[in-house]
Formats: C-alpha cells, sequence, structure tokens
C-alpha cells in the first residue's frame, strides 16, 4: 500500500514533492517523462534516514536491487518510448569478490568493490531498456584521500604495500534508452550553444557559435560535441554543486554531496528538448529539478527525507535569480 504524499511545492516550471517516490510515481500518468536523470541510493555505502522506506536500509544488497527494481519498473511506465534515462553511479565497497560480496550491505561491507553498475545495467535490461553507454567522470586522486581517509589512496600506502592501494574509483553516469521510436527528436538545429565543464572553449572558434549555415562548418559545436561524446569526462567542477549544508543532520555530515550541475546540464541538452519534463525519484537537495529549469526544461522531483526536501524547496526558490544571471552572462 503506497503511502500518501507528505508535502509538495508545485509551479509552472517544477513540482517538489516529498514522500516515498514510488507513491509519487504511481501518481503520474504513463509516458509523459522526457529525461530522468538521478542518483540511486548506495546500498551499505550511506544511510540517508532512518526510514524503512529508503532504499539505502535495506538489509542486504539483493533485498536492495528487489525494490530498487520496482522503481525502475515506474519510471519504464512513465518514459515516453526512445527516450532516455540516466543513472549516476559507481562501484561500491563489498566484503569480498564475486557472489560472497552480494551478501553484504552495511555493516557487513569490507574490503574488496562490488559492481554496481553492471547490475544496474542488468536490471534496466530487464524492464525493457538498452544499454547505450556509460561516461567516467573523474575524480582528483589527493582529494578523495583527504575527504575519505581511506588508507589505500595513501602515499604511506605505496611505501608499506602497494599491493593494498586503492583506486580514486569514477563516478559513471549510465544511459539507458527505452525500447520503442522517439517521436520527437532532441534536435540542435545551430548545434550546441554552451559548454558545461572546466574545459575552455578556443577563442578562435567563438565566431561559429550558433552558426545557421551547414552544421558541418559549425566548428564551435562540434568542439563541444568532441567533449560530451567522450567515455571520459575529466574536466566535470566537482564543486559547481546546489546549497546544501544546511540540509545536514548530525548522522549524514560525511556523505552529502550533491550531483554536480555540470552533469546534470549536458544530460538535458543532450537527451531533452526546451520545455519537456525531466524526472529524478531521488531529488536530495533538487539538483537535477534546478538543473533541469536553469536549462530551459520543467523538473519535477521526489524525496522521502524532510531535511532535504526543505532544502529543494530553498535552492528552487533561487533557480530564477540564476537563470536571469546566466543570460546576463551570454
Amino acid at each position: 500500500m503506497n503511502e500518501p504524499i507528505i508535502n509538495q511545492t508545485i509551479t509552472p516550471k517544477y513540482a517538489l514533492y516529498h514522500g516515498d517516490c514510488i507513491s509519487v510515481m504511481k501518481s503520474l500518468p504513463d509516458e509523459k517523462i522526457d529525461l530522468s536523470v538521478y542518483s540511486p541510493p548506495f546500498c551499505g555505502l550511506y544511510n540517508y534516514s532512518s526510514s524503512e522506506r529508503d532504499l539505502s536500509n535495506c538489509a542486504s544488497y539483493q533485498e536492495f536491487f528487489v525494490h530498487y527494481g520496482y522503481v525502475v519498473a515506474e519510471i519504464a511506465r512513465l518514459t515516453k518510448p526512445g527516450r532516455i534515462t540516466a543513472v549516476h553511479c559507481m562501484d561500491v565497497p563489498g566484503s569480498g569478490n564475486g557472489e560472497t560480496a552480494r551478501m553484504g550491505c552495511g555493516a557487513n561491507a569490507g574490503t574488496g568493490l562490488i559492481d554496481f553498475p553492471g547490475d544496474i545495467i542488468r536490471l534496466h535490461d530487464d524492464h525493457g531498456f538498452q544499454f547505450m553507454g556509460r561516461r567516467a567522470i573523474w575524480k582528483e586522486p589527493l582529494g578523495v584521500r583527504l575527504r575519505t581517509m581511506a588508507k589505500g589512496l595513501a602515499h604511506a600506502q605505496i611505501v608499506e604495500d602497494s599491493t593494498l592501494c586503492d583506486v580514486a574509483g569514477a563516478d559513471y553516469l549510465l544511459t539507458f534508452r527505452k525500447n520503442g521510436e522517439n517521436a520527437i527528436p532532441v534536435s540542435h538545429p545551430t548545434g550546441l550553444h554552451s559548454y558545461a565543464g572546466e574545459r575552455v572553449i578556443p577563442h578562435d572558434l567563438q565566431q561559429w557559435k550558433g552558426h545557421a549555415g551547414k552544421q558541418t562548418e559549425n566548428r564551435f559545436s562540434h568542439w563541444i560535441w568532441r567533449q560530451y561524446a567522450s567515455s571520459f569526462w575529466d574536466d566535470i567542477r566537482i564543486d559547481r554543486v546546489l546549497p546544501y549544508k544546511e540540509s545536514r543532520e548530525h548522522d549524514d555530515e560525511r556523505h552529502v554531496h550533491p550531483l554536480q550541475l555540470d552533469v546534470i546540464e549536458r544530460a538535458c541538452v543532450l537527451w531533452s528538448n526546451p520545455g519537456e519534463v525531466v524526472f529524478t525519484p531521488f531529488m536530495g537537495v533538487g539538483s537535477e529539478v534546478y538543473g533541469a529549469v536553469l536549462n530551459g526544461r520543467k523538473g519535477i522531483g521526489a524525496e522521502l527525507k524532510t531535511a532535504y526536501y526543505n532544502q529543494a524547496v530553498r535552492n528552487l526558490d533561487q533557480v530564477g535569480n540564476q537563470v536571469e544571471h546566466e543570460l546576463l552572462a551570454i
């Protein structure tokens, strides 16, 4: 039985729902979502709340995927044929390798890694999605070491025994296309007009921005496309995120970190048209909805945790000011 939605904030540009994502999704009509972008709870890595409806509180890795399967099934129902769902994830710590690792979750987690992205790929395949590829999002090793204090990323581990060294694992953005024919192409008649990342577009290409002639001549857009089409995104601005510190509670300070706006912007521009609907079932502090609205789309998000929902409401209150700032900067 689905619990009722606790609260909601609805405007012409976005809808924020406070409640379990399954309850929210079941209230939405079939095949109305153009794109979904989100980062699922990572079973055993973080615990976001004490709610029994929180996927991060599953007792085992297998149980997590049973419940996550309900989420993917609903996303499949909501997504228009031929359209994209993008999942942000990473390899997660386990208790070893192989099937033994898959038994662990939470306190049972130990050494070794679990191929979490691979299991997400197989789950989507079961629900009518085609796996379209993965993009690795680079993380600077020393920065990861300082944030996590992982012994295996310390230089001292190289000195002592480098067989026990860890890797500063990348994040991954996995993309899946729902089976069926896309009725409305995502088109860019004059190419791509802006770039989300640290890398600077060469000055001599600026003259081609918005080129209305043959797009084979549009060197500005072609340069951006080459970065976006790469399987390795090494210039995502890691700290370009929404305010989130005010939403922290005593038990989650170590892990609250929103998805970077560069990643969301790239997803919105690549896989949706202006005015279309972007959805996230795990809204957090509102990053995906904010990024959708900032890029001329409409956003819908669901969030179970009260502190995160309240921060999302505050963040989206500011999106109008940010859109005006972005327009002035063009």
